[in-house]
C-alpha cells in the first residue's frame, strides 16, 4: 500500500468517525429531549393527580353536611317525636335513611382514597390487645345482625395476642371485610378469626358461606372502584373503593390483604400484618 492508499483510507476512516460523532450526538440531543418530555409529562400527572385528590377531598367535606342532616332528621322522624308515621312514612324514611348511609359511606371511602393518594394519611400506631379489637367488632355490627339470617362470629385467638399498629385503621379493613361479606352472604354464618403465623405475623380472616367469586374477577377485587358484575351485586352497589383502600391501609401498615373463594360456596378475606408495625412506616412511634 503506497503513502496515497494509505492517506485516502485514514481520510475515509476519520470521515466515517465524524459521521458517528455527528450521529451520536444527535442521538444524544434526541435522548435529552425525550428526557425533557417525560419529565413534563410526570410533572402534567403529578398535577393532575394533585387537582383530582384536592376535588375529591372538596367535594367529599361538601358532601358531609347535608348528609349528615338528612341522617339526623330522618333518625328524628323514626323517632315520632313529631308525631306518629304509618308504615308506608316509616317505609320509606327507613328507605331514605339506609340511602343515606350508603352514600356516606362512599363519600368517606372516596376522602380516604383522596388522602392516601395525597399522601396526608396519618399512621398513629400503639399497643393493643386482640380481644379488645374483636369486642369493639361485635359490638358494632351487633344491631345489623341481630334481625337477620346471618351469624357472626368472632374465634377468639387461643393466645393471647397483642400488636404495635394502627388499631383504626386495621378496624377499618376489617369492617370493610365484614362488612362485604353480611352484604353478599344471605344465609349461613360469617366468621372472623385471628392467628399467628410465620416471622412474626398475624393473619387476621373474614370467612363467608356466601354466594362466592368467580375465580377470573379475583384478580382485580382490591384495583379502584372494581364491581363485580353478578345479579345481587347489581343491586346492592357501592363505591367499588373499599376493598381497595383495604388493600392501601394493609400495604401502609407493612402488610397485605388477599382472598380465596368459590362459587356458591363462599370467600375468605383475610389481612395479614406484622406484630409490630416496622419503623420506616412510623418513625416517630415508639414501643
Amino acid at each position: 500500500m503506497n503513502a496515497t492508499q494509505a492517506a485516502s483510507e485514514l481520510a475515509a476512516r476519520d470521515a466515517e468517525i465524524t459521521a458517528l460523532r455527528e450521529e451520536l450526538e444527535e442521538t444524544n440531543k434526541g435522548v435529552v429531549a425525550l428526557y425533557a418530555e417525560l419529565d413534563d409529562k410526570a410533572e402534567q400527572l403529578r398535577n393532575a393527580n394533585e387537582l383530582k385528590s384536592r376535588f375529591l377531598s372538596y367535594m367529599s367535606h361538601e358532601f358531609r353536611t347535608p348528609l349528615t342532616s338528612m341522617t339526623s332528621i330522618s333518625g328524628i322522624l323514626l323517632s315520632r317525636l313529631d308525631g306518629p308515621l304509618t308504615d308506608e312514612q316509616q317505609k320509606q324514611v327507613e328507605f331514605i335513611r339506609s340511602s343515606t348511609r350508603e352514600l356516606t359511606d362512599m363519600v368517606n371511602d372516596l376522602l380516604d382514597l383522596a388522602k392516601v393518594e395525597a399522601g396526608r394519611i396519618t399512621i398513629s400506631p400503639e399497643w393493643f390487645e386482640m380481644v379488645d379489637l374483636f369486642s369493639a367488632l361485635r359490638g358494632m355490627f351487633k344491631p345489623i345482625v341481630q334481625s337477620g339470617t346471618v351469624s357472626l362470629l368472632f374465634d377468639e385467638p387461643e393466645d393471647e395476642i397483642k400488636l404495635f399498629t394502627d388499631d383504626k385503621k386495621l378496624s377499618q379493613i376489617l369492617r370493610n371485610f365484614i362488612s362485604n361479606a353480611l352484604k353478599f352472604t344471605q344465609s349461613g354464618e360469617v366468621r372472623v378469626s385471628a392467628r399467628m403465623i410465620e416471622d412474626n405475623q398475624v393473619e387476621f380472616a373474614v370467612t363467608d358461606t356466601g354466594i362466592g367469586i368467580a375465580e377470573e374477577h379475583l384478580q382485580t377485587l382490591f384495583k379502584d372502584f372494581v364491581q363485580i358484575n353478578v345479579p345481587l351485586q347489581r343491586r346492592l352497589r357501592g363505591s367499588g373503593l373499599g376493598l381497595s383502600l383495604a388493600a392501601k391501609f394493609a400495604a401502609l401498615l407493612g402488610g397485605r390483604v388477599g382472598v380465596e373463594s368459590e362459587v356458591g360456596k363462599g370467600s375468605r378475606f383475610w389481612v395479614c400484618l406484622p406484630v409490630k408495625i416496622p419503623d420506616e412506616l412510623a418513625p416517630q412511634a415508639m414501643p
